[in-house]
Formats: C-alpha cells, structure tokens, sequence
C-alpha cells in the first residue's frame, strides 16, 4: 500500500501544481524554459504511475475489505464509465459541444471514472486509490474553470459532426475496455 501512496503522490502531486501553485509554476517554467519542465513533469508523472500499478497490484493480493459493494454497483458503473470515456475522448477532438460546454471534460472524464470504481469496488486500496482520482479531478476541475473565468476563456460552439465523432470514439474506446483491455490489463472482466 506504502508504494501506492508514493506513487498517488508523485502522480496527483506533479499534476496538482497548476491547482496550488499556478505562479510557482509559471515562474519555474520561465526559468528553467519549457522542454525541461516537460521532462521533469514527465518523469515524475512516469515514476508516479509506476508506482501507483505496481502498489495497487500489491495491495489486491491481500485486500483490505471495506464493504461489499451490490452486484448492481458493477452495472451502474460499467454505464458511469462509458460516460467518462466519451468525455475523455472529447477531450481530444477539436471542435465539439462537450468541450465546448465543458471547457475540460477530461477532468469531469476523471471525476466519473473515479466515483463509478469507488462504487463497484470495496477495498482499501480501491478507496484510497480511486477516491484520490475523484478528489483531484473535482479540484482540478474547478481550478481549471476558475483559470478560465479569470482569463476570459471562451469555448467554440462545437459542431455536430466533431461531437459525433468524440462520442464514437468514446464508445468504440469504452467497448475495447470494457469487453477486453480490462481484463487483460487489470484482471477484471467487468461483465464477467
């Protein structure tokens, strides 16, 4: 669980510092220039993930059962999730109404995942990994939105065709998950 931790707070710490401490950031960026601000962020946000798969792997071999979730959990969020996916997707193809009302759908993405994993799963580990995911992403999110407002950032109206296409993304992406990548990957079938 220890590693878990660390990894939680190299990860959700690298990407926490536009939520706590944008002048510092911008300052450190300007000074050390832009490339190597990126591959320090990246290598810490490497290291973090690491850690965090390799912790959360440790930890489900000896679970620390919190509750047990309802068979129904699995269910509501196998559909939270596809909702997440279309989001994390239209995160990515320009000119789209979600993102256009949204701003950042990737963190309201994150926000879904998180709160449909703290639902169907009922460890230790689960609720301090996915309930840190949740957290972060609702203080990104707001922060995200505040440096907007402050800025005077204004969203293209997105148009029917890059919407289309961010939500069939979405669900050819949440489809590949959910029927196959999940498993292989984690070891969980989410319909099995």
């Amino acid at each position: 669980m220890t590693l878990m931790l660390i990894g939680l707070l190299l990860f959700l710490g690298t990407h926490s510092v536009r939520i706590v401490a944008e002048p510092w950031r911008s300052a450190t960026r300007e000074r050390i220039g832009p490339l190597a601000w990126r591959g320090i962020y990246s290598v810490l946000s490497i290291a973090g993930f690491v850690a965090i798969v390799w912790g959360y792997g440790i930890a489900r071999q000896q679970p620390v059962v919190l509750w047990e979730p309802p068979l129904a959990m699995r269910h509501i969020a196998a559909l939270l999730t596809l909702v997440a996916f279309v989001l994390l997707a239209a995160a990515y193809v320009p000119g789209n109404a979600i993102k256009a009302r949204l701003g950042h759908p990737m963190a309201a993405g994150v926000k879904i995942w998180a709160f449909a994993h703290l639902l169907a799963n009922g460890t230790l580990a689960d609720a301090l990994l996915f309930g840190a995911f949740l957290a972060w992403a609702v203080l990104s999110f707001r922060a995200s939105r505040a440096r907007d407002r402050a800025a005077g950032t204004r969203y293209a109206a997105g148009g029917v065709g890059a919407t289309a296409l961010a939500v069939a993304a979405g669900v050819l992406a949440w489809a590949g998950f959910a029927f196959w990548a999940h498993a292989a990957w984690i070891g969980v079938r989410p319909f099995g």
